[in-house]
């Protein structure tokens, strides 16, 4: 294991130690579980965007086929 020196002002350092007691753990298991979370959080957030993305794609091109098939029913045939 690597060993990580933080600087925090009272706040963060009161905050994480209100946390450690009520959760039974230490400094380092917490700050360990909340980098992850975090990276989860991020990575979650990377794919919604990719999926509000896609959708946007996959809407413009239904909506092109769409126009495309409405203007074959009035051509007559």
């Amino acid at each position: 294991m690597h060993t990580i020196t933080l600087k925090s002002d009272d706040t963060f350092y009161n905050t994480l130690e209100e946390m450690v007691k009520t959760l039974h753990t230490t400094k380092s298991d917490l700050i360990r579980k909340a980098v992850v979370y975090y990276k989860d959080a991020l990575e979650k957030e990377r794919l919604k965007e990719q999926i509000k993305n896609a959708s946007f794609k996959v809407r413009e091109e239904n909506l092109k086929i769409s126009q495309e098939f409405d203007s074959t029913l009035n051509d007559g045939l």
